[in-house]
């Protein structure tokens, strides 16, 4: 039902005084009026049927005599009529006047919180129409109430004001413009303050708030129509006691609001400025009031306290704002400032901030206010320490949000701590801040997270505050996090466009400067950290400020710049120091400096940059080498051709120019080695020739110091062989002339300094000055010799004089490297006492011809073999067995390294071979030699090796017709093969191992020898199966059967030579026998035990022995059309059918194959391809390689699996008729494929370095004496057999494939 209750609506007390008419009431139906007879139009329907009469209901709430309950119904039934959308429209649209002054008496009248609250929801109601006066109407009704000069304060005055502050609270707009008497309006409202009642001065303080913000928002105080301030003194006095002395969450809230309202509007400035208690004690009498005395600031101290230990999150924050807007507002704020912190209000803030948790609002307002608070910095920065540990989580929270507003504002808090009271840090506070720093600067780098410059500038300092903070030592993980950040914080910077800077790059410049500081205060980890700082510059900075130097428009970037590499120089070791010179010269160092003099031609900029020139110098060369550019720096020029210019003056005694002109040839030298170029090289060599000639008797007197001369000998060389290299100069004869007097006569030391190659190159093309360079190499020879093979270089194209240097000039055609040292040897023999001399200066050779063994052709042909040859017969030098060892050093590795046709001058090489078959002689004494007499055999093998490419041939011939030797060869390989099974014990480590595979290569190259020397007066026959055992040869004759005995029997080494050697033997029996046709001289059973051997190795491991075996038995197989002996030993054969039945069962299924046999085709082809040419091909090849068979291996065949043999057996597989038209169409197939291949893999291999072996270069490296000769070995036994030997794999590949293609096309 719309009323109620229905006893109370059938009887209703006051039922006549009621302005309500009932759906029962028959009377009610019938008149158009109310009981009081008022106009129908008054009142009006409901949904319901009933009636409400405005007028009654109007008398009724405006009586103050009218029972409450009377009017708390009839204020519950309008409410509840106005629900209904029909009745409010009415209602607003043509009686909401009607109603105002009634329900602003009611609200005034009743001391009832029921018919306030009714009232007032009923008033906001009704304002909710379009209507804006009716507002307006409310407002200046309830404010006259209040204005009234005879209002008594009391507890009935809380409704009509909790009614006024709705209202207010309802509009954009200003609704109290209106008011009559606003002065004494506010004037009530002001002294209301003063009434202990909390809950009228919460009201009347939110009125007023209400009031300020409206005045604010419509612009009405601009116009200086503000009428708070006519009572601001009082006013802000009541407002802060009220604030003080309630404990009301509600009061301090309206309170603080509007105090924070006045301060913005600037109230507080001018009384916290100018606050005697005296001007404020004769306002207060003005007004008739009396007022605390108390200093404005300590009373605004004590008020906000209690707001700040308020419960209310929003209390705390909005009293925190005001605090910000009061001190904000004042134009020098210092002293009120510090009297808030004295009064504790820091130590408030900071409790607050340490229970916020992650409210981030709170933590805001707590931030901004620590800030300003920090201006009193000594009263602060007690408070500060205290609350330090609160700020550090504040830090890691604030550190995770990007742009976070306050995040400037902590950082700068505790930067503040931080720098002031280094020692507040603990251990754990600084590894937690080092690692928030540390993920700020790395997501700003990669762009998770910005930062502002702010924040980043001080983010930086902080880093450096701690790194110096007393607690950072003995922490094993901040190596680590100081490396990511300076790292993260250099690279963030390098992003940013170089003609807006600002500060970020030079903070993040002094952080690094400041982390490798740091780093070698920390001795266990500073090589670490500094090679990580070295790398940054090397990798990020140094490029970067290359590439934008010119786009710099700021000095104190580059000045940032310098200092920090100046500081890498000064604090590294001396390892990185040089390291990190190296860095810079090497990136166009000395150009870079003089641009930044160009772009900025400052004294400051001046003096930075010679300082680190000097600095750079120090760490190339060492020995305070920069020294001079020190010294001259203060009268240095900023332009390079100035520099030129001071070069060519006169110094006479004028210290100030010979100190300049020092520092520039320091300068130019130093930048030279790494190919600066300064100025025009036209330019620098006139300057250097003015120098020579104008200074002439300074530098003749020797008044100059040695430095200074080699430095202007080595860059006069070098701008001379630039322009010989290039472009022709004109340069003056007469400094030439005299620059080369200065070599001869002064104390010129070559070694002392690093020299560019152009310019060494130019000394040794020099023949003016060949007895000082030969001087000089003979030091450099003796300082080689101290300190090894040592070799010190620093730079790419620049280095100290080192062997390497040295070698390439002796290998080298345009120089006089290689007459220097040949001559330097033959000048040492004609001196007494030169032993050590000499021996250095050969050791020297042989490191030179380990570097570049091409050297060694241009050693013989300026007269190395004669200068040894005169070593030999007329001097006392080898009387030395060591001396003699240096010397056949030299021997092997020259002999080694040259090449046959250089060698042409054998009278020189005929008695250094007799010597060396005297020496092995003389100390032959049994079966086995030791290391000296190994080197020897090794010596005069490869003298027999140049014998095949005709060189060296009387020397060849004293070797292999020395009975003596052949004699003891024949020994030695006798006593080893009568050792039978027991052979196999004498590895290559045992000196009979050694003994015998030396003896083995010596008689390998005496038989490639005897062909290539006395091929017509040889019977190779004879080396088969001796008719008698008495018969003798002039020349070394180990017979086939000894080396079979040795294949069969020997260890791995052993079997290999042997087995080269019988290849070499059988070939020059095999080649004899088709040019003489002559018949086999050795029996069938020895034909037969020959083959035995063969046979049994063709599945041997090592693929080289079992290769040299089968081409050895396919060349006893081709013997077979010479005579009826040969076919009856081939043809009675039976192990051949096996191994032809592995070599298909091997590549038609792989996988059936024995393990013996796998990978070994290649030796099995060799055997089939044999038996393929024989003249009567055994029968069994045909049920061997059948259709099947030979489909089956051509399907398994690819590109990458084809080998030369198998080419070849398949060529011959053609010839004989084996293949069908399928399969070799599936043949040319795969040959193509395999073609194009192999052609692939040649380019591929084109661009692959060629390696040089090293040479040997101690007497008692026999293994790789032996390791050389086995190379030469193999490299002679391709060559002298093409047909049959061990080929070039690819190049016989693809001749094999040519051939099948060829000869399958002419079918």
């Amino acid at each position: 039902m719309f009323f109620g209750e229905d006893e109370f609506l059938q009887n209703p007390p006051y039922k006549n005084s009621y302005p309500y008419t009932y759906p029962e009431d028959p009377s009610a139906s019938s008149s158009s009026s109310c009981a009081q007879g008022h106009r129908s139009s008054l009142s009006l329907k409901t949904s319901e049927g009933g009636s409400i009469c405005l007028v009654c209901f109007c008398n009724l709430i405006s009586n103050p005599t009218s029972p409450s309950v009377h009017v708390i119904y009839a204020l519950s039934q309008l409410s509840h009529a106005i629900s209904q959308p029909a009745f409010l429209r009415n209602l607003r649209t043509f009686h909401a006047h009607l109603l105002i002054c009634p329900l602003v008496q009611g609200l005034s009248s009743f001391d009832d919180e029921a018919i306030a609250r009714y009232t007032t929801d009923l008033v906001s109601n009704l304002c909710d129409s379009d209507d804006p006066s009716l507002s307006c109407d409310f407002v200046v009704q309830i404010a006259d109430r209040l204005s009234s000069a005879a209002l008594v304060w009391s507890r009935r005055q809380v409704y009509p004001l909790h009614c006024l502050g709705v209202l207010l609270n309802r509009r954009a707009d200003n609704p109290s413009s209106p008011i009559k008497n606003r002065r004494a309006f506010i004037a009530n409202l002001v002294a209301g303050l003063q009434l202990p009642s909390e809950e009228i001065r919460g009201e009347i303080l939110y009125v007023l708030y209400k009031l300020s913000i409206l005045q604010d928002a419509c612009g009405d105080g601009d116009k200086g129509d503000d009428d708070l301030l006519a009572f601001c003194p009082k006013l802000l006095y009541l407002s802060l006691e009220a604030l003080m002395k309630t404990q009301s969450d509600e009061v301090r809230l309206n309170c603080v609001a509007l105090l924070t309202v006045l301060a913005q509007r600037g109230y507080f400035e001018n009384l916290f400025v100018d606050d005697p208690i005296g001007k404020s004690s004769r306002e207060a009498d003005m007004q008739g009031t009396e007022l605390d005395t108390t200093p404005l600031i300590i009373l605004f101290a004590e008020a906000v306290k209690g707001p700040l230990l308020s419960s209310d999150a929003q209390v705390q924050i909005g009293t925190l704002d005001l605090i910000f807007s009061c001190m904000s507002w004042v134009g020098n704020p210092t002293k009120q400032i510090q009297d808030l912190v004295e009064e504790s209000i820091a130590d408030y803030v900071f409790e607050i901030l340490r229970l916020s948790g992650e409210n981030d609002p709170m933590v805001n307002s707590c931030l901004r206010v620590l800030g300003l608070l920090s201006i009193a910095e000594q009263a602060f920065r007690q408070r500060l320490a205290v609350g330090f540990p609160t700020l550090v989580p504040v830090l890691r929270y604030v550190a995770e949000v990007p742009f976070h507003p306050v995040q400037s504002h902590v950082l700068k808090l505790v930067w503040s701590c931080i720098s002031d009271c280094p020692g507040i840090v603990s251990r754990s506070q600084l590894e937690e801040l080092v690692l928030v720093l540390t993920g700020m600067f790395e997501k700003h780098t990669i762009g998770e997270m910005g930062m502002l410059p702010e924040t980043f500038s001080i983010a930086c300092s902080i880093f450096v505050a701690l790194l110096k903070s007393p607690s950072s030592h003995g922490i094993p993980t901040l190596t680590t996090s100081v490396q990511e950040s300076s790292r993260n914080a250099v690279l963030s910077c390098l992003c940013i466009p170089p003609k807006h800077p600002d500060q970020l790059l030079l903070s993040s410049l002094y952080l690094l400067k400041e982390a490798h500081a740091y780093s070698h205060e920390e001795n266990s980890l500073n090589m670490e950290m500094g090679n990580c700082v070295i790398e940054l510059c090397k990798t990020h900075l140094l490029p970067w400020f290359r590439r934008v130097i010119d786009e710099i428009e700021e000095a104190d970037i580059i000045l940032g710049v310098l200092e920090t590499f100046h500081s890498i120089l000064l604090q590294g070791s001396d390892f990185q120091a040089r390291n990190f010179a190296e860095i810079l010269a090497s990136s166009s160092w000395f150009s870079l400096s003089f641009g930044c003099l160009g772009l900025f031609p400052t004294d400051k900029m001046k003096s930075r940059v010679y300082l680190l020139l000097s600095s750079v110098v120090d760490g190339l060369l060492g020995n305070d080498s920069g020294q001079p550019i020190r010294d001259a720096a203060p009268h240095m020029p900023l332009d390079p051709l100035d520099l030129l210019f001071l070069l060519g003056q006169k110094s006479s005694h004028d210290l100030d120019l010979i100190s300049c002109q020092s520092a520039v040839l320091q300068i130019l030298y130093t930048s030279s080695l790494y190919d600066e170029r300064l100025a025009d090289e036209k330019q620098v060599l006139a300057s250097l020739e003015q120098y020579i000639l104008v200074n002439s008797s300074n530098l003749l007197c020797r008044t100059t110091d040695s430095v200074i001369l080699t430095q202007l000998v080595n860059l006069y060389g070098l701008f001379r062989g630039i322009a010989k290299m290039y472009y022709q100069i004109p340069y003056s004869p007469e400094a030439e002339k005299l620059l080369f007097h200065l070599i001869i006569e002064e104390e010129w030391d070559l070694l002392s300094l690093r020299i560019h190659p152009i310019a060494l190159k130019w000394l040794f093309q020099q023949e003016k000055i060949s007895g000082p360079m030969s001087n000089q190499v003979l030091n450099f020879c003796r300082s080689n010799g101290m300190n090894g093979n040592q070799i010190i270089g620093h730079g790419i194209n620049t280095r100290l004089i080192d062997v390497k240097v040295i070698a390439e000039l002796v290998a080298a055609e345009d120089n006089h490297g290689a007459a220097l040292l040949v001559c330097l040897l033959k000048q040492l023999q004609e001196e007494e006492g030169q032993e050590n001399e000499i021996t250095l200066v050969m050791n020297c050779i042989i490191e030179i011809l380990n570097i570049c063994p091409a050297s060694s052709d241009r050693l013989c042909l300026h007269g190395i073999g004669n200068a040894i040859h005169s070593l030999y017969y007329y001097s006392s030098y080898f009387a030395s067995p060591q001396n003699f060892g240096t010397s056949a050093l030299l021997i092997f590795n020259i002999l080694r390294s040259v090449q046959s046709e250089i060698l042409f001058d054998d009278e020189a090489w005929l008695p250094v071979a007799v010597k060396m078959l005297e020496f092995f002689i003389a100390s032959m004494s049994a079966d086995t030699c030791n290391h000296g007499r190994l080197l020897v055999i090794g010596i005069l093998a490869l003298i027999l090796h140049h014998s095949t490419n005709h060189a060296l041939p009387e020397a060849s011939k004293a070797i292999i017709l020395n009975t003596f030797l052949a004699t003891t060869i024949h020994n030695i390989i006798s006593a080893a093969c009568s050792k039978g099974p027991a052979l196999i014990d004498h590895e290559t480590e045992t000196s009979t191992g050694q003994t015998l595979i030396f003896v083995l290569l010596l008689y390998f190259f005496s038989l490639r020898s005897l062909h290539s020397l006395l091929s017509g007066a040889v019977e190779w026959q004879n080396f088969l199966e001796a008719s008698d055992g008495t018969e003798q040869h002039p020349y070394i004759c180990i017979r086939v059967h000894f080396l079979c005995r040795l294949v069969h029997f020997g260890s791995p080494p052993v079997k290999l030579v042997a087995s080269h050697c019988l290849l070499e033997l059988l070939t020059r029996i095999s080649d004899d026998r088709h040019t003489k046709r002559d018949k086999l001289k050795c029996s069938t059973g020895y034909l037969k035990s020959v083959m035995a051997v063969l046979e049994g190795l063709i599945f041997y491991a090592d693929t080289r022995i079992a290769m040299n075996c089968a081409v050895c038995l396919s060349m006893i197989m081709g013997w077979e059309r010479l005579g009826v002996q040969e076919t009856r030993v081939i043809k009675d054969d039976k192990w051949c059918r096996l191994v032809m039945e592995e070599l298909a069962l091997s590549l038609a299924a792989p996988g059936l194959a024995s393990r013996s046999f796998s990978n070994h085709h290649r030796p099995a082809a060799r055997i089939a391809i044999a038996l393929l040419r024989l003249g009567q091909v055994p029968t069994w090849m045909r049920s061997v390689f059948d259709g099947s068979c030979i489909s089956g291996i051509i399907e398994k065949l690819s590109a990458s699996n084809v080998t030369a043999e198998m080419a070849h057996l398949f060529r011959e597989l053609l010839h004989s008729g084996y293949l069908s038209e399928e399969d070799i169409a599936g043949l040319n197939r795969v040959f193509q494929a395999c073609r194009k291949q192999v052609y692939i893999d040649s380019s591929q291999e084109s661009n692959t370095e060629e390696h040089h072996e090293k040479v040997i270069s101690i007497p008692d490296d026999i293994g790789k004496i032996c390791e050389l000769l086995i190379n030469a070995m193999s490299s002679d036994s391709s060559l002298s057999i093409p047909s049959e030997g061990v080929h070039n794999d690819k190049n016989s590949l693809l001749e094999e494939i040519e051939m099948f293609s060829r000869e399958s096309a002419e079918r």
